[in-house]
């Protein structure tokens, strides 16, 4: 178990512009937390931090951006010592088979795994600051659940996921000397603007509310792993328990039943 989410922590949150990230804005600003938010759109930052004007401030920043982070770096300390890193920010980009084009797994390489890895070039040395005034300090990494199944056209954004997920594992297992705690969170289907475009049935989808709730309740509660809605989840990690065989096979057959 990790620590609990304490009451008025200073949180950086990235992906905050829309969806999930705006969703969880707003829910830690209702439950009295105070948020850095950051996302690519100016505007939508804004109209957040109108909404919370003494909790939130907005800072603006592209993650794959190593200047974009750099600048706002010193954002990071304005309510004090961050406590916790929430890094939301990403992309889901399809694959079509028969227009192969490497450049949609590079997308979705470079924003979901790259920009999470260069958003701790500023969080983890401000989470360090905060451990070494013997305070708690909690990272916390937003993947999928979608990497635990292999599924048509997904080759891209499944593959970023599960390498995001293995990064948050190791980066906890290192990271356990120095006392800074490391949350995995792994949602399912969730409405947001993204899913929106997806062109496919998405069983058990929640809306982006309820996945920020969930979240938030299990930050709360000390969860070191937090994936929902929890009969997605179990059944997917059931399938990929399967034999690989079967596994391919209904892979194979979920694709073509996509495809036609």
């Amino acid at each position: 178990m990790s620590r609990r989410l304490e009451t008025a922590s200073n949180i950086w949150l990235t992906g905050a512009s829309s969806g999930i990230g705006e969703a969880l804005a707003k829910q830690l600003a209702t439950h009295g937390h105070r948020l850095i938010v950051t996302g690519r759109r100016k505007e939508p930052l804004d109209a957040l931090v109108n909404q919370h004007p003494s909790q939130l401030l907005a800072a603006p920043a592209d993650t794959t951006s190593k200047s974009d982070l750099e600048a706002l770096k010193d954002s990071l300390g304005h309510f004090g010592d961050l406590d916790m890193a929430i890094l939301n920010a990403g992309t889901c980009e399809y694959l079509e088979i028969a227009e192969y084009d490497s450049r949609v797994i590079e997308a979705n390489m470079i924003t979901n795994v790259v920009g999470t890895a260069r958003s701790l070039d500023i969080a983890l040395p401000a989470l360090r600051a905060t451990r070494a005034k013997g305070k708690p300090a909690t990272l916390v990494i937003v993947s999928s659940s979608a990497w635990w199944f292999p599924f048509g056209r997904a080759e891209g954004y499944g593959a970023s996921k599960a390498a995001l997920t293995y990064f948050a594992h190791a980066l906890r297992a290192d990271l356990a000397a120095e006392g800074i705690d490391v949350v995995v969170v792994s949602p399912g289907f969730v409405k947001t603007p993204l899913t929106d475009r997806n062109d496919f049935p998405m069983p058990f989808i929640i809306s982006a509310e309820d996945a920020a709730h969930r979240i938030v309740k299990g930050l709360e509660k000390g969860k070191t792993e937090i994936a929902f809605p929890r009969r997605f989840t179990w059944l997917l990690k059931a399938l990929g328990a399967l034999p690989q065989g079967l596994v391919d096979r209904m892979a194979a057959s979920m694709a073509r039943n996509n495809h036609s």
